[in-house]
């Protein structure tokens, strides 16, 4: 039978009040036990809502070579479409060379390095945009080059490593070198301690299809690349990350961080705070972003606030750049109260007005309609945690 009132977000609070309402009258808890029992409380944006029952123990599939799995999609594959449970793939240290696809139709699927670090966990594979396939029927393009793809919803990866190690170095004659290491399409993905190596489209955060959002959330990650490393359309969060430009070696340019694709009907695009910015490249090379639109599409309008972030001394002065003939100017690009060596004010970057800076914050670009707060995990807010003396 399902539960409309206590599984969804108003019922849940107002029925909580209730309980708590006549316990303290009558006097089944210490006085002050229950705080601010009438509080005002955005049920949807106060309160951590997991897209599984709490109830519901994750199934666990272990990964490594004296498991059941010796290959992560091997225990990808073993996953029934549909399931309503969260099923958590544990990984034992190792590199895993293979290509990984996580499908649309499984949803609450988590990737769990069992490392001490997030480098004793690594998924890697070697494909190219140029690669030709095996079959004989083209390259795989830039998306096709994915290490690891992930279109199921709700997906979580703690604790190890996305990575592609194509070589550009040893395939100059192959004109096309995009080599993307994690494509993300799902809604709602978490990662933590979580690092994503390569160079040209390391990252790609997309969406299933134009106009439609999907929000992740980087949490305490590491992403390194060179051009336009940090793409695609989606909604992206990046809190307290480590956001490393590769040196090409030129004095002149040595890339673009971020190359947005977002649909103009949509709010928000990339979020960075609390982030480092940093490179041994040198001073002033490496912009912060330009705007793509992808086959020309015109309502693709990237937008990316960086705030309250350190920037190295690698950060144009210029940061935002055009790209194929569109103009950064029309894109939506603002920095706001950054610091650091590659930080300064000046008519060319432009800053976020603080009147509306309450509506570029990390809960509002992961919020979406349904009131997604990964944020809250693990915190007095969370709806599936017992609290402390319970």
């Amino acid at each position: 039978m399902a539960d409309n009132t206590h599984f969804q977000a108003e019922g849940a609070l107002a029925v909580a009040r209730l309980v708590a309402s006549e316990l303290q009258a009558q006097q089944a808890v210490p006085p002050g036990y229950f705080q601010h029992v009438d509080a005002q409380l955005d049920p949807l944006g106060g309160i951590h809502w997991p897209s599984e029952r709490p109830v519901d123990k994750p199934v666990v599939l272990e990964v490594g070579a004296a498991s059941v799995f010796r290959t992560v999609q091997a225990a990808v594959d073993a996953v029934p479409a549909g399931s309503t449970h969260r099923t958590q793939i544990r990984i034992a240290p190792g590199t895993y060379r293979e290509l990984i696809r996580v499908p649309a139709n499984k949803p609450r699927i988590s990737f769990i390095g069992l490392g001490e670090r997030a480098e004793d966990v690594v998924l890697v594979y070697n494909n190219a945009s140029g690669t030709a396939k095996p079959d004989g029927t083209g390259p795989y393009g830039t998306g096709g080059s994915a290490s690891v793809r992930i279109d199921g919803a709700d997906f979580t990866a703690a604790n190890l490593t996305f990575s592609n190690d194509f070589d550009e170095a040893a395939n100059q004659e192959m004109k096309n070198r995009q080599a993307v290491a994690l494509f993300l399409t799902g809604d709602r993905a978490v990662l933590r301690n979580v690092r994503c190596l390569g160079n040209q489209d390391t990252l790609l955060v997309d969406s299933p299809s134009r106009g439609v959002q999907s929000r992740f959330f980087f949490n305490h990650c590491y992403v390194e690349g060179d051009v336009d490393f940090i793409f695609g359309r989606g909604t992206a969060v990046f809190s307290g990350c480590e956001i490393r430009s590769l040196d090409r070696g030129s004095d002149s340019n040595n890339g673009y961080v971020s190359a947005g694709s977002l649909n103009i009907q949509i709010k928000h695009g990339y979020l960075f705070t609390g982030c480092r910015f940093v490179s041994d490249a040198a001073a002033g090379t490496v912009h912060l972003g330009r705007p793509w639109h992808p086959s020309g599409d015109v309502e693709a309008v990237a937008q990316v606030l960086i705030r309250d972030s350190w920037l190295g001394a690698h950060i144009s002065g210029t940061p935002w750049t055009d790209m194929s003939g569109f103009s950064w100017q029309e894109a939506r690009f603002h920095e706001l109260n950054n610091n650091g060596p590659g930080s300064r004010v000046t008519p060319t970057r432009p800053q976020l007005d603080p009147a509306v800076a309450g509506q570029y914050t990390l809960e509002a670009y992961l919020r979406g309609t349904d009131g997604w707060a990964p944020q809250l995990a693990g915190t007095r807010a969370d709806s599936a945690a017992a609290p402390s003396g319970a």
